[in-house]
């Protein structure tokens, strides 16, 4: 698709929200942030997917990461549907504020639009799309759904730990990484600087090419 991908910078969209009119660039301030889109309220894989995203809030915000919701349906509707999430998944608050989007602008910004999906009006539908943002305001990764499939939050939080973890250290994550799980130390770096860079020490794996570029770490 077209538009917005990886290493774009978001546009500072204003809009209106279950929090009041924001602007994008005002909610994440310097912090990271996780836009997501949903196809409809009061659709059941939306539902499950809102309630879980309150679910791991605190997670999320342990991070340093800001929330923002999207659904094409206006304000009033996304706060009926707020006690529905919050009724089927008890104990969770949705915090995190939902933009309204009734004219279908902000999704074709921020590249949310699934070709595939169109309300009983024939107009296009949000993808069920997620983009972590940076600091920088940049799209460091993206996910792309189809309306049948719900997203896992646990990899959402993994890949986020990845992100960060890459942004700081120098450091990739390998298939299947956790968090806790040993990480992978970047080609551009040294021998001689990984020992000054990871003083905990690193481990090189034996391959038959004898070269030594997969260098394990923690960090």
């Amino acid at each position: 698709m077209p538009g917005l991908t990886l290493g774009d910078t978001i546009p500072d969209l204003e809009a209106d929200s279950t929090h009041g009119i924001i602007k994008l660039y005002d909610i994440i301030d310097d912090s990271w942030a996780i836009i997501f889109s949903h196809p409809g309220d009061f659709t059941p894989v939306c539902t499950t997917e809102l309630g879980k995203m309150a679910a791991y809030a605190k997670e999320f915000e342990k991070r340093g990461v800001k929330l923002v919701g999207l659904s094409c349906d206006d304000v009033q509707s996304h706060k009926e549907w707020i006690k529905d999430i919050e009724a089927f998944n008890p104990g969770c608050k949705v915090t995190y504020p939902i933009l309204a989007d009734p004219n279908r602008e902000i999704i074709k910004q921020l590249n949310m639009v699934d070709p595939d999906e169109k309300d009983s009006s024939g107009n296009q539908l949000p993808s069920r799309a997620l983009h972590i943002v940076g600091p920088d305001k940049k799209v460091k990764l993206s996910f792309l759904y189809p309306a049948s499939t719900g997203r896992n939050m646990d990899e959402v939080v993994r890949v986020l730990e990845s992100l960060q973890k890459a942004g700081k250290h120098k450091v990739a994550t390998p298939a299947n990484w956790k968090p806790g799980d040993p990480v992978v130390i970047a080609p551009t770096v040294s021998n001689e600087q990984a020992k000054e860079m990871f003083p905990q020490g690193f481990e090189t794996a034996d391959l038959p090419s004898m070269k030594d570029y997969l260098r394990f770490t923690k960090v």
